[in-house]
C-alpha cells in the first residue's frame, strides 16, 4: 500500500492553496457568487483534470511504446453533474485529440481503451461510484 501525503491551506474567503508530494502548489477558488473570487480551479474541476491527466498519461506512455512518433495529446473533457447536492458527476466524457507521424486508429484505440477501462486509477474510482465515462479520439494531421 502506498501512503501519499498532501497539504491544503485555506488562504481567504474560497480560496487554498494545494501542496502536491513533490512541493508543486495549485489554487483552488470558488466564483464569486460563491464567496470566491475566481481566480483558481475549482475542487470539482480538479477531479476532472485528475481524470484527463491520469488515462492522458497512459495513452502517451502507450503510444511511445508503440513507436507511433506521438507529437500531441489533449484531452477535452465534458462533464454532467446532478442537480441535487451532492451534486456529483454522473457523466464524464473524454475526447482525446493526438497526433503523430505512425498513429493508427488501432492503436489509439487501444490506448484509450487500455487507459480508461483498465489502467487509469481515477476512472477505476470514479466507475466504481457509477459515474458513465465515455471516451472518442480523433486523429489531428
Amino acid at each position: 500500500m502506498s501512503i501519499q501525503k498532501l497539504n491544503l491551506r485555506w488562504c481567504q474567503k474560497r480560496q487554498f492553496e494545494g501542496t502536491g508530494s513533490n512541493g508543486k502548489k495549485v489554487l483552488l477558488d470558488g466564483p464569486i457568487e460563491a464567496g470566491g473570487e475566481n481566480q483558481g480551479i475549482r475542487p470539482m474541476e480538479m477531479v476532472l483534470l485528475g481524470l484527463a491527466g491520469c488515462s492522458a498519461f497512459d495513452v502517451v506512455s502507450i503510444l511511445e511504446k508503440k513507436r507511433t512518433g506521438l507529437s500531441q495529446c489533449e484531452v477535452e473533457i465534458e462533464a454532467q453533474r446532478a442537480d441535487q447536492i451532492p451534486a456529483v458527476f454522473t457523466q464524464i466524457h473524454l475526447r482525446f485529440l493526438v497526433s503523430g507521424e505512425k498513429l493508427t486508429t488501432k492503436a489509439v484505440t487501444q490506448a484509450v481503451e487500455l487507459s480508461v477501462d483498465k489502467y487509469c486509477s481515477v476512472a477505476a474510482m470514479l466507475l466504481a461510484a457509477d459515474v458513465k465515462i465515455t471516451h472518442s479520439f480523433e486523429i489531428i494531421s
